[in-house]
């Protein structure tokens, strides 16, 4: 993975950005294709919420249904301005969305720490709305926080992993941080992009070099779908 190189997109103004529909997209699933629990709720009484966009969302989705304690997960479009956003509507920049993934986790089971690890060392955020030859504003690296908590981890580990590429002669976060609230409504993507890599395992995953897998931090580890997630 290269880091910091290349030209970046600017973000469409809420002019300009497309009108979009008042109605969700048809034949969004209610039912996760690997865990089986539902990606729209009702969850388990306790469960929270996080949204995090660090590229194309099928490889990021796959990082997290696999950790423990996450409840669901499902991909959409958060952090832009036009309702209910196609995927193709979407991929001009002129949403303002990225690609984003719903988080519902067990806090008794997990933490924001240890699913923000996953966020952190699973893309790179110093490029500017892009994740290698991914180019665009929805594709940039963001942490939307529903929590308190959520929000004291994403600017701390976002600090210490900044020390971390300075250390290694990376460049700074570009990573968007803010309230869920602020960022907007997460609207959920088609169904054919709901844990797509489980549905085509030789799928696209930007998160990796060859498109394959999906390598874990800023140095050339072992791919994420070779190595266990982190312990509870």
């Amino acid at each position: 993975m290269v880091f910091g190189f290349g030209r970046t997109p600017e973000m469409v103004s809420p002019t300009d950005a497309l009108p979009g529909r008042e109605q969700p997209l048809p034949g969004i699933p209610d039912t996760h294709e690997v865990l089986g629990t539902s990606m729209h709720g009702p969850w388990p009484e306790g469960t929270q919420v996080l949204y995090v966009a660090m590229g194309c969302f099928w490889g990021s989705e796959r990082i997290f249904w696999k950790l423990p304690g996450v409840v669901t997960t499902a991909v959409g479009y958060m952090g832009g301005y036009t309702p209910n956003p196609t995927y193709e509507e979407t991929c001009t920049g002129r949403t303002g969305h990225a690609e984003a993934v719903l988080v519902a986790y067990d806090p008794t089971r997990t933490a924001p720490d240890l699913l923000l690890k996953a966020f952190w060392e699973n893309h790179d955020p110093t490029t500017a709305n892009r994740q290698g030859n991914d180019v665009g504003t929805q594709y940039r690296s963001a942490i939307y926080w529903t929590t308190p908590e959520q929000q004291e981890s994403a600017e701390r580990t976002r600090d210490l992993f900044a020390n971390e590429l300075r250390s290694n002669g990376f460049g700074e976060p570009t990573t968007e941080l803010r309230s869920a609230d602020d960022a907007g409504r997460f609207y959920y993507a088609e169904g054919y992009h709901q844990q797509y890599l489980h549905k085509n395992p030789m799928g696209y995953c930007n998160h990796g070099p060859n498109g394959l897998t999906c390598p874990v931090g800023v140095a050339n580890l072992p791919a994420q779908t070779d190595i266990l997630p982190p312990s509870e």
